[in-house]
């Protein structure tokens, strides 16, 4: 098995999305220290300002939940690929989502529809739009998913039902792809240091510090699973113990057991 250096040497360009904070900022941050030479294309509505020297970086601001876009800025992508490495593998890593609390559908209908188009369709659009280069070139896609994915998620229902479709189309892709040169990882965090809850209308600090885990430990655990040619990995030996136990309930007991544990985030809930 090569070493994470070995296998991101065999990258030439990495895709993001959501690179400007959080687990996508992590990525391009832990890659580049490993593999300076590697080329990095964001796209987000931000940039995200990392201030190196030697960071090949072109960030393309776009909002992925804006249908219609991704298909605009798809051939630009491409075209910087062929511009800034024309040979070599090519990692895109669909990074991008958020996620909402309260009772459906709070806090409104066009918020859990913006959920939706970021979290799912983007993700299907992006990696259809690259897919060719991606088998012309040989590569792997890393899907970011969630630890919601495995039950239904009462109180941030659409959030967990994105989620579970984005690990079940990613096992499925993978499958799909054997043989042609691309593999396909699901990445399913738990709660992690980032500005997800202050997105989904949580406060700081409503998941205990000891049930979750650093951008980087995400990152780190995720590329080791991408060394490996993993195609799913739950990061963190208590998350993957919630998910073995949850998984072994009748889907009713765990949709009620889940909402029992996320009522109790009411009182952490950011006053609107």
């Amino acid at each position: 098995m090569p070493s994470l250096s070995e296998a991101l040497k065999s990258f030439s360009a990495v895709v993001i999305t959501g690179g400007s904070s959080g687990i996508g900022k992590t990525f391009i941050k832990l890659m580049q220290r490993v593999n300076p030479e590697l080329r990095f294309c964001n796209l987000s509505r931000s940039d995200p300002e990392m201030k190196s020297a030697e960071l090949k970086l072109r960030h393309i601001s776009i909002d992925l939940a804006e249908r219609g876009r991704i298909s605009e800025v798809s051939a630009e992508v491409i075209s910087w690929l062929g511009e800034e490495s024309k040979n070599g593998r090519v990692l895109l890593i669909n990074n991008s989502g958020f996620g909402g609390y309260g009772n459906f559908p709070e806090p409104n209908l066009a918020h859990q529809l913006e959920m939706m188009d970021l979290n799912m369709r983007a993700v299907i659009e992006l990696t259809g739009c690259l897919l060719k280069t991606l088998r012309e070139r040989g590569g792997t896609i890393i899907n970011v998913a969630s630890t919601a994915a495995f039950q239904p998620t009462a109180y941030m229902s659409v959030y967990g039902a994105t989620k579970a479709f984005v690990l079940h189309w990613s096992l499925a892709l993978d499958q799909e792809l054997r043989g042609s040169g691309v593999r396909a990882l699901v990445v399913c965090p738990g709660p992690t240091a980032t500005e997800f809850f202050r997105r989904a209308g949580m406060e700081e600090g409503s998941v205990a510090d000891t049930l979750g885990m650093t951008s980087e430990q995400v990152v780190e655990i995720s590329l080791k699973a991408l060394v490996k040619g993993r195609s799913q990995i739950v990061t963190g030996w208590k998350n993957k113990l919630g998910v073995a136990l949850v998984t072994k309930l009748p889907k009713p007991f765990a949709a009620w057991l889940a909402a029992k544990i996320l009522a109790q985030f009411r009182l952490k809930k950011v006053s609107s």
